[in-house]
């Protein structure tokens, strides 16, 4: 089988899984990756540098161009990521099988006045093939596209697969300081309106006001960053809150195993949320909303995480609680977060489970396949 893979750039939340990918198919496999990468990203912490033998860049070069074309059109398997649908056209017109990899596309809802013509639209570009699938990165998505009669009966989950350390020993959960009792509560975003910094803030006064022991590390920088230092000295945390700026990935992994909770709190504006992922992957234990596009695939509210009501502080601080009043349930959490992302939702369960879902696509049986949990898992509607 030969896959290729095509998106805008290259970055470290999508490389484990086109590692494992390549470890399997070997030159089967290609990685196109249509832009460079931006500067907004790379002063966020994201390594410019990365690259593998399989990665293919067209913007290079016309010998580049040339072979991800060729590549495209002729592999048995193709995902489409964020880049041009017209990078696809031809093998959909050829009934060649082909993935597409979104996030949610009604993020903000969509009128219902406009849902005939986004039916059009997505009829032209999606649903007129008959080997064309969709891969949600997002619990969402399936259910947008359906708005408009889209990929009904042909969503699988999916999502992003972030790096899963084979060597780090689940059975010794993270408790934060273990020579005090502050409980060692961690955010990191871009502080941004959509990440909802403020939240954060707004819970450590209600906990201190309560007399709870913990501190919170804020990770991240960006246009809130100043609003957000004002809003910590006008409600007098800055004896529990602390904010530490970008690290590079790498040192965030660090930082997830050293505390206790992790808040996720972005509003439905988030398409996937691949830092769910690490935290739960280094047996941080989240506190998540409830419309973050990976939320539903990755979390069982109270048995591996906390599901919060979006933008509800209420709600919020009683699934905090619910932690720090159980220390026994944080380790317990802990575990559970870990062998979800261990077991479940790896790069190496994703490619394998993909492989499998393209197998069953190719020879004909899709309706066979019963796969109803994890990555390539159908998304039933």
């Amino acid at each position: 089988m030969t896959l290729t893979f095509v998106t805008n750039f290259v970055h470290h939340h999508q490389l484990p899984l086109a590692d494992e990918f390549f470890r399997i198919l070997g030159n089967d496999y290609r990685y196109v990756a249509t832009k460079a990468l931006p500067d907004w990203l790379i002063k966020g912490g994201y390594d410019p540098t990365l690259d593998r033998s399989y990665i293919i860049r067209p913007y290079r070069s016309d010998e580049e161009m040339f072979k991800a074309r060729q590549l495209i059109d002729s592999s048995d398997i193709v995902i489409q990521g964020a880049s041009p649908l017209e990078w696809t056209i031809q093998r959909k017109k050829n009934e060649k099988v082909t993935f597409h990899f979104t996030e949610r596309i009604y993020k903000k809802g969509v009128p219902w006045i406009k849902l005939p013509w986004h039916a059009y639209l997505n009829y032209r570009n999606f649903g007129q093939y008959k080997n064309t699938y969709l891969l949600c990165a997002s619990a969402f998505t399936a259910n947008d596209f359906a708005l408009t009669r889209c990929f009904v009966g042909k969503s699988f989950k999916w999502g992003y697969f972030t790096k899963v350390d084979e060597s780090y020993d689940v059975e010794v959960p993270n408790q934060g300081d273990s020579n005090s009792e502050i409980t060692q509560i961690m955010w990191c975003a871009r502080f941004i309106k959509l990440k909802h910094p403020e939240l954060p803030v707004l819970l450590a006064s209600r906990l201190k006001g309560r007399g709870y022991k913990f501190h919170l590390n804020m990770f991240g920088s960006g246009e809130e960053f100043e609003y957000i230092k004002a809003l910590i000295s006008s409600l007098s945390v800055e004896d529990c809150v602390t904010l530490r700026g970008n690290l590079p990935n790498e040192e965030i992994l660090k930082e997830m195993r050293r505390h206790s909770v992790f808040l996720f709190t972005s509003d439905q504006n988030e398409g996937w949320g691949a830092v769910l992922n690490e935290c739960m992957a280094n047996g941080c234990v989240p506190v998540a909303s409830d419309v973050i596009g990976s939320v539903p695939y990755l979390i069982k509210d109270r048995v591996n995480g906390m599901v919060f009501h979006s933008g509800n502080l209420d709600s919020l601080f009683e699934k905090t609680i619910l932690l720090l009043d159980n220390p026994t349930r944080i380790k317990l959490m802990s575990l559970k977060a870990s062998s979800t992302m261990r077991d479940v939702w790896s790069p190496m369960s994703a490619s394998k489970n993909f492989l499998e879902l393209s197998q069953y696509v190719l020879e004909g049986k899709l309706s066979q396949y019963n796969k109803t949990e994890g990555p390539a898992s159908w998304h039933r509607i």
